[in-house]
C-alpha cells in the first residue's frame, strides 16, 4: 500500500472518531405578544395590555448552526370583545455562539400564522391561515442540562388578513419570552 493510501485510511478513522457536537433541547416558555396588529401596544416597556402566550420550541443543533421548531398560541390576540387568538408554527435556522454556560443566539426562519375570531352576538367565525416569517434572538444561560432562556422575535404574515375589524392588513408583531430550557 502506498503513503497517501495509509494516511488516507488513517485520516478517515480519525476524522470518524471525532464527537458530533449535536444536542437537542426543549423549551417551554411564556411571554407577551406586543406593537404592530397586537392590541393597541407599540412597546412592551409602555403597554398596560400585554397579550400572553405560551408556546415550545424544540431545538437539535451542533455547535453554533441550529434547526428550530417554534410553536406560540396567543388568546385576546387582538384584545379583548371578540373571542380571538393567533397560533403560530415556525421553522428557524439558529447561530448560537456557545461561550460556556452563556449562549448568544439569532434565529430566523418561515411557517405559518393562522388567526382566528368569532364575533358575538352574530357567531360570525374568521379563520385565516398564512405564509410567515419571524426573525429575532436571545440569550440561554446553560447550568448543566438546565437553563434559562429569554427571547425576542419579530413575526410578519405575508398575506393580509380580512377579519371586521382587520381589512386588508398583514399581521405584523413582536413577542418577547422567557422559558426554561433542557437539553438532551
Amino acid at each position: 500500500m502506498s503513503l497517501c493510501r495509509i494516511a488516507g485510511v488513517v485520516a478517515a478513522l480519525v476524522l470518524s472518531v471525532m464527537p458530533a457536537y449535536a444536542d437537542g433541547s426543549i423549551t417551554p416558555f411564556l411571554g407577551y405578544n406586543f406593537g404592530g396588529d397586537s392590541g393597541n401596544c407599540v412597546s412592551l416597556t409602555s403597554c398596560e395590555e400585554k397579550h400572553m402566550n405560551f408556546g415550545l420550541a424544540l431545538r437539535s443543533a451542533g455547535r453554533v448552526v441550529g434547526l428550530e421548531e417554534d410553536l406560540s398560541y396567543a388568546r385576546d390576540f387582538f384584545g379583548t370583545g371578540t373571542d380571538n387568538s393567533v397560533l403560530t408554527v415556525m421553522t428557524n435556522l439558529t447561530f448560537t455562539l456557545p461561550i460556556g454556560f452563556f449562549q448568544p443566539y439569532v434565529a430566523g426562519g418561515i411557517g405559518l400564522i393562522r388567526s382566528h375570531a368569532t364575533y358575538n352576538p352574530l357567531q360570525l367565525t374568521t379563520s385565516k391561515s398564512a405564509f410567515g416569517t419571524d426573525f429575532g434572538g436571545g440569550l440561554t444561560l446553560m447550568f448543566g442540562k438546565v437553563g434559562l432562556r429569554g427571547d425576542l422575535r419579530h413575526f410578519h404574515s405575508s398575506e393580509s388578513v380580512n377579519f371586521l375589524i382587520f381589512e386588508g392588513e398583514k399581521l405584523d408583531f413582536w413577542r418577547a419570552s422567557a422559558g426554561l430550557t433542557f437539553q438532551f
